[in-house]
Order: C-alpha cells, then sequence, then structure tokens
C-alpha cells in the first residue's frame, strides 16, 4: 500500500508545483486516517523534489514511483520506491530509496548513528534501507532473486564530502548510499537500474502493479522459524528500533569484555512489537559467536514451547539456554555474558517460593536483582500493560532503580512498531481505550480506522460462542491460517475424567447450550489434546478453550475472545467482579484486581495477526462491544 503512486514525470511536476506534499498529506488521512507531524511534512517537501529531479536527470520520467509504501504486517513506510525495468535482465527492477536531509551525522564505535541536528540515535541508512529491502523480500513472493530485482539506496541528498564520518558500512544490491556531492554517481546507478528507455514505460506501470496488487505472506510465526535461528542463521529482519535493541546489546556485551563494565537494557514495547523476535536474534546470533547467553522467561507455557519447537525433542542439551526467571537463586554474579529476560513484565518480587530448597532460600533476594547479578548485560524485554499476576513487577521504573543500584549503566529503547494485529496500530489504540487503559474514550473501529483500514485487520463482535466459533472455522478452512479461542478466567478448570469412552477433557466453560473444555492441564496428560504449554503451538489446540496463562506470549492468525462476567459494562463505565473470577491469586489481589482483569483482557484481545472477534456473557457488555466494533 502507498500513499501516493504516479510516473515520475507526474510527480515531478506536481512538486515543482508545491503540491506534492499537499496531496500526500490528504492521502494520508485517507489511507491512514491520521494526521501528518510538521516534521515528516517538511522532509516530503525538502526530500522529494530532490530525488524527482534525480530521476529527471537520468532520463527516467517514465518509471513509477510509489511513496510512503507500508511493509507488510508492519507499521514501517519506505520513503520511495521506483518501479521499472532492469536494462541487463529485462526482469520488473525495483528501487528501494530512503532519503535523509541530514547535513552530518557522527558514526558511533557500535555502527550507529547520532543525529547533532535532531537529537537521538539511528541505525545507519545504509543498514535501514538494507533492512527494508530484506523485509519487502521476506514477505512479496515476486520480489524473490528468481523473479525481479531488488536494490537499495541511501541518499542524503543535503550531505557532503566535509566532516563526513559515515564511511563504515557494507556494500551490496540492497545497501548503497550517495551524498548530495555524489548526485552524478547516482544518476549514473539509476541508469543502470533502471532502463530508461520511454518505450518500457507500459512494463514498468506492470511491475508496479504487480507490487501493489502482490498478496503479502502473513509474518513469520515466530515459534515456527525458531529452530533455524538458534541452531542454524537468522530468520527474522529486525528493522529500526529493534536494530537499535540488537545493536546496544552487541557492543555492551563487547566493552564488557574489553572494560569489565555492566550494562543492563530495557527494552519497552507493546504487544506485537517485536520483542520476543528481537529477543530469539540476540540469542541465536550471541550463541554463534560464543557468548555465554540464557533465554529466560516467567511463563511455563512460553519456555516450554520454545524448548519443544526451538532446539527440537532430540536436543535436550540446547534445551537448556530457556530457563526461568527463578533459575537464577544463588548462581555467581556475571555466570553469564547475557541473560535475555523475555516477558520481563512477570518478574515477580522473590524467586522463593514453597518448593524452593533451604540453602537457596537463605541466599534468595529480589528476582530483578538476581537476574541484573547473573550476566554481565542483563537484557529486559517487557510490556508493562501485561502484567496479569498480583507480585509481577516488571516495570521500566523497578528495573531501572535496581540496576542503578547495582552499578550498571542503563540503557532503555521503546519499541514504536507493531507486527502483530497485521500491523495496525489502529488496532492497539483500540484495545486500549476499549479497556480503559488509554485516557482517551472508547472509540468505534470504523471512526478509528476508516474504510480503508477493514482490510488490514478484521474486528467484530459475534452473538454467541457458536457465531465466534463458527467464525473462526470460516477463516482456517481450507487454509494454513491458525485459530485459538480463549477466554477470561470465569469457569473452573476441572481435572480430566475417565469413562466408557476413555479419558477426556470436562466441559467446564458453559455458556447456554454451548459448552468447550478448557486446554488440557500439562501434568493430565489426555489423548487428542495438546498439554497446555502447546495449546497455542499445537493445531489440537482448536476446540479447547484457552485462558490467559496459556495465550501470553503466543500469537495466531485469527484469534475469538469470550469476555466473562468478571469484567461487565455498567452506566458507561468497566466494573470488574472478582465474585466471578476462578483465578485464586488474582482474586486475592485486593484493589489491584480490577487492573489485573483489564490488563488480562489486553493481552487475549493482542493475540490475533489477522483478525480478532469478541463475544461477552453479559448483555449490556455485548451491547457495548458491538456497538464499538462497527
Amino acid at each position: 500500500m502507498a500513499l501516493v503512486r504516479h510516473s515520475a514525470a507526474v510527480l515531478r511536476a506536481k512538486a515543482d508545483a508545491r503540491e506534492l506534499d499537499d496531496l500526500l498529506v490528504r492521502q494520508a488521512r485517507i489511507v491512514f486516517d491520521s494526521a501528518v507531524g510538521a516534521s515528516e511534512v517538511r522532509s516530503w517537501r525538502e526530500s522529494l523534489p530532490a530525488l524527482l529531479a534525480d530521476v529527471h536527470e537520468a532520463g527516467l520520467d517514465h518509471v513509477e514511483v510509489l511513496l510512503e509504501h507500508k511493509l507488510p504486517f508492519s507499521p514501517k513506510r519506505v520513503d520511495a520506491i521506483l518501479c521499472g525495468i532492469s536494462p541487463s535482465t529485462g526482469r520488473p527492477s525495483y528501487v528501494v530509496v530512503e532519503l535523509k536531509q541530514w547535513t552530518n551525522a557522527v558514526q558511533r564505535e557500535d555502527g550507529l548513528v547520532d543525529i547533532p541536528q535532531y537529537g537521538g540515535t539511528v541505525p545507519h541508512p545504509v543498514d535501514q534501507v538494507r533492512t527494508y529491502c530484506e523485509y519487502l523480500v521476506d514477505f512479496v513472493p515476486s520480489l524473490a532473486p528468481e523473479h525481479s530485482d531488488l536494490h537499495g539506496i541511501a541518499y542524503l541528498h543535503n550531505a557532503s564530502a566535509a566532516g563526513w564520518t559515515l564511511d563504515r558500512f557494507e556494500v551490496d544490491a540492497h545497501g548503497r548510499l550517495f551524498r548530495g556531492d555524489q548526485r552524478g554517481g547516482l544518476v549514473q546507478e539509476l541508469r543502470r537500474l533502471l532502463d530508461p528507455d520511454p518505450a518500457s514505460a507500459d512494463a514498468a506501470r506492470l511491475a508496479a502493479d504487480h507490487l501493489l496488487e502482490a498478496a503479502p505472506r502473513p509474518s513469520k510465526p515466530l515459534l515456527a522459524v525458531a529452530a533455524d535461528e538458534v541452531r542454524k542463521r537468522e530468520q527474522f529482519v529486525l528493522v529500526d528500533e529493534q536494530k537499535v535493541a540488537y545493536t546496544l546489546v552487541e557492543h555492551a556485551v563487547a566493552r564488557a569484555h574489553r572494560h569489565n563494565t555492566k550494562t543492563a537494557v530495557i527494552v519497552l514495547g507493546g504487544p506485537g512489537s517485536g520483542k520476543s523476535v528481537l529477543a530469539l536474534s540476540l540469542l541465536g546470533d550471541l550463541s554463534r559467536k560464543g557468548r555465554e547467553v540464557m533465554h529466560a522467561t516467567g511463563s511455563s507455557a512460553f519456555t516450554q514451547t520454545l524448548r519443544k519447537i526451538v532446539v527440537g525433542s532430540r536436543s535436550q542439551r540446547s534445551q537448556k539456554v530457556f530457563q526461568y526467571f527463578n533459575s537464577f537463586v544463588g548462581v555467581e554474579p556475571n555466570t553469564l555474558d547475557v541473560v535475555i529476560c523475555d516477558e520481563a513484565h512477570r518478574i515477580r518480587e522473590t524467586s522463593v517460593n514453597r518448593f524452593t530448597k533451604a540453602d537457596k532460600r537463605a541466599r534468595a533476594r529480589p528476582q530483578v536483582d538476581e537476574l541484573i547479578s547473573v550476566a554481565r548485560v542483563p537484557v529486559f524485554l517487557l510490556d508493562e500493560h501485561q502484567v496479569v499476576r498480583p507480585g509481577e513487577m516488571g516495570t521500566e521504573a523497578e528495573i531501572r532503580a535496581a540496576a542503578e543500584r547495582a552499578g550498571c549503566e542503563v540503557e532503555v529503547v521503546r519499541l514504536a512498531g507493531q507486527y502483530r494485529c497485521g500491523g495496525s496500530e489502529f488496532y492497539e489504540q483500540w484495545v486500549l481505550r476499549l479497556l480503559g487503559l488509554d485516557p482517551r474514550p472508547p472509540i468505534r473501529w470504523s471512526e478509528l480506522t476508516g474504510p480503508a483500514q477493514d482490510e488490514t485487520y478484521r474486528v467484530a463482535a459475534l452473538p454467541s460462542p457458536t457465531a465466534l466459533e463458527g467464525w473462526l472455522l470460516g477463516k482456517t478452512d481450507g487454509t494454513s491460517a491458525t485459530a485459538r479461542l480463549a477466554a477470561g478466567y470465569c469457569w473452573r478448570w476441572s481435572d480430566p475424567v475417565t469413562d466408557e469412552g476413555g479419558r477426556r477433557l470436562v466441559d467446564d466453560v458453559v455458556i447456554g447450550s454451548w459448552s468447550r473444555p478448557w486446554n488440557a492441564k500439562p501434568e493430565k496428560a489426555v489423548p487428542g489434546a495438546p498439554p497446555s504449554h502447546f495449546w497455542a503451538s499445537d493445531p489440537r489446540g482448536f476446540g479447547q478453550v484457552g485462558c490467559i496463562y496459556t495465550a501470553q506470549g503466543f500469537e495466531y492468525d485469527w484469534s475469538g475472545v469470550i469476555m466473562g462476567p468478571d469484567l461487565v459494562r455498567r452506566d458507561g463505565r468497566w466494573a470488574a467482579d472478582r465474585s466471578r473470577s476462578f483465578d485464586g491469586p488474582v482474586k486475592k489481589a485486593g484493589d489491584e484486581f480490577a487492573a489485573l482483569v483489564r490488563n488480562t483482557y489486553k493481552v487475549l484481545l493482542t493475540r490475533g495477526m489477522r483478525g480478532t472477534a469478541i463475544f461477552s456473557t453479559d448483555p449490556e457488555t455485548q451491547a457495548f462491544l458491538e456497538d464499538l466494533c462497527r
């Protein structure tokens, strides 16, 4: 999806008439239903005319240009893509262009770039455009090397050789850089990559059509490719803030070995912002480099699934790199180079429980202190809106305070993207407003997104659990798509029973004439049903109802959510009813109960990558949901 698509000649004429930035602003309101910041408008006004003038100089007025092209399943947008035909191969040729207004910049030792005039640290522009190219190749089948040619160029049209420091970068097809004083070289490069013969205009239009009409494949499911991530090579492309976080960790590890330093890295991001992708990329790459690194979570389901799918059942030794937050009681300081704390919002006050041995109990400290102590570079990836149990205290403030007490340097990165939910940042906003986790009032889905977003992410309120289950089946029938149905913890969770038909799950979740079992308990095996750890990743999980503890940390294409009577809408507000909850620890949470229940539904409502349907057992709440899903 691009904000604007025209021939280079048409766009240059609009730029000369100072109409192009106004057109982009209008299109942004239509396509993304959002206003555009002054800095972005200024960048369009200053950068696009410079690029289009160079395209004209290269004799390429006939090529098609896509401006602000949205990457599939991502909030990120490419500044410009030039679409034409390769003069050497005759195949479709695409040139991805990342435009920068910088007049100077400082390349750091770790390869990142500081921009004095703006402040802040960003990836090197060549790395940025290269990752955009790799991202497109991963998700647009027609851009595979056997079908077309794809090239990446970073163009810093205001920069010159004077005071230049960004000269340390790798050059390849997906990563070239030109400054303003290298304009002649850029013009020659464009003529080499795109056929300058005006007779190729029809083919250029067809190439643009193919790119815009290509059905993007869904984002790679995290756990399906994680085995290769750890055992072989990286399978994920890290973009922008993910790349910054990755580089900060990598550099902190090297610095720790050279200078005996200690650095805590805190990575903040909402659901689907790429935290776990970053965690696995770090784990795989650091392991291959011989660093002593371990992955830890507070979720049994998440850890068990990673152990099973990432390294496989035959590699018991490799499974040990996936541990729990409470695995480091009494471990010597700096035993590891890196500990990657995924889902760090689940860090608890202490690792001690009734099973802790007496000798370890005596040495126990706050759990966050143990995690900081065990590694030279502890990495914490968290979403503060996913705290769902009493005693969970993984927040930026708590971790920062503990790190500073331990004498750690602290680096914080905020992941701004949204890679789940079809790349729709609108949906996460809608959920936060729906549940009162955002100060703004709830808003109808259509009012937030506008009609242009209808195909990006599906939202529905359905009148019954039967309709909900049927909706999920309809989305997956005859496809490879995944779907799961989850609910608030508002029904008892019985042990399996044995009768004439053998051992079976009990249909505990009963709503009218409809009933289904909860997912199987991990220690209570039932034929035909996966243990609860694997409910979200095993195809046999469909047909059982998942809960917060089996859904958190996972994703599937289509999500169904049953809101139970523990959270209902009354007089324009949410009312939490602890008497309708079957979650023992949460019921005892006192004043925290309402916040924990709302966070629970926030997690359940943000598991789907392509769409979510909702049903409430409470009629007043159901009417409210139906209105907001319009």
